[in-house]
């Protein structure tokens, strides 16, 4: 297990939205880190979103900076005060790493995504683990079972992002549901609320594709293809309405794009809600009197919480099956290869994996 190997490689961007194979020394680890092999990390879109538009909000970045945060891993070396866990152990990454000071508001009263200096890898100016060898807290890492594949484990990251949205937006037994976008956050979240009993259930997106790839994950759930150009929101609403039967309790926005969030609101029922959980542009119009008279609730979600022991319960379980999400795979030497074909529409790709032997 101590036999390491010498290039630790991992992949960068900047503020010249440039993307590059860096090399640099193994890290060292402090008495409560463990020294992770990364075996597996997803492309997010919010990691191509830093490397094409170097922000996403506040969030700028500033200098050199490593990408990736959807991981898991073996453990390969111990600081002197881990006892929980040892070499050869399997884990994923949970990746923001809050200050757990008593003084801190959130995370005191378990919020902990709201930390306000949290260390979140990937977010500028934190390195991401999208690298080879990876110093990560004891405190939040968290052991795989042994029947899961590093590839499952990576994914436990995503799938949180979905759990901590049907928690938050209180989706029950039998709530009719539209899914706003069939990228990976999207059907992960179709994954999710199917699990969790929506029914009906509509997913949206512009690309036939990913549509067919959700009625092969949830072969109950019906499809609307979103035409890019020729249809009003409303129009789009009333459509997702036809195919669901009936006005959605709740909607899903997986997107972040504006006429996406337009056409979901409209496609909500009096009373019900919509339910953010995309990253889009900083401002962005909404039908607020539409909103007003239906009262209709908007809310929105924020990383997440307490979250992956559960994602980690469901994939071992097999109540969720994540492994047909994976589309793509590429070794470490061909990382940009694999953002540039996670981020290019021509390649269709559902979720793209970087992995490690």
């Amino acid at each position: 297990m101590n036999t390491l190997n010498p290039k630790n490689l991992a992949i960068h961007t900047s503020p010249q939205n440039d993307l590059r194979l860096v090399e640099s020394d193994i890290p060292s680890i402090k008495p409560h880190e463990c020294l992770i092999h990364v075996r597996a990390t997803g492309i997010c879109g919010s990691d191509v979103h830093f490397w094409k538009h170097g922000h996403i909000g506040p969030m700028v970045v500033t200098g050199d900076n490593g990408l990736g945060h959807e991981s898991a891993g073996v453990v390969v070396r111990v600081g002197e005060d881990v006892t929980d866990f040892k070499p050869g152990d399997k884990v994923a990454l949970e990746c923001g790493i809050p200050c757990s000071k008593p003084t801190c508001t959130p995370c005191r009263t378990g919020q902990y995504n709201a930390c306000p200096d949290v260390v979140f890898f990937s977010t500028p100016p934190h390195h991401g683990t999208l690298r080879r060898y990876h110093a990560h807290p004891s405190a939040w890492l968290h052991k795989l079972p042994s029947h899961l594949t590093f590839e499952e484990g990576a994914l436990l990251e995503p799938l949180t992002v979905a759990l901590a949205g049907v928690d938050r937006s209180g989706l029950r037994l039998g709530d009719p549901v539209v899914i706003c976008g069939a990228g990976p956050i999207g059907l992960v979240t179709l994954l999710a609320a199917n699990a969790a009993g929506a029914e009906p259930i509509v997913i949206t997106d512009v690309d036939e594709n990913r549509l067919r790839k959700a009625q092969e994950l949830v072969p109950r759930v019906r499809t609307v293809k979103v035409e890019v150009m020729g249809e009003t929101a409303q129009e789009v609403g009333e459509r997702i309405v036809g195919v669901l039967g009936a006005e959605a309790k709740l909607v899903m926005e997986c997107t972040g794009v504006e006429s996406s969030v337009q056409a979901g609101i409209y496609a909500t029922r009096f009373g019900g809600m919509v339910f953010v959980i995309g990253v889009g542009k900083d401002f962005q119009n909404i039908p607020f009197m539409h909103m007003s008279a239906k009262e209709i609730d908007l809310r929105f979600q924020y990383r997440y919480h307490d979250i992956y022991p559960k994602a980690i319960g469901l994939v071992a379980a097999g109540v969720i099956d994540v492994k047909p999400l994976v589309s793509h795979r590429f070794t470490l030497e061909e990382g940009i290869k694999a953002f540039e074909t996670a981020s290019s529409p021509a390649a269709k790709a559902i979720k793209v994996q970087v992995v490690d032997n």
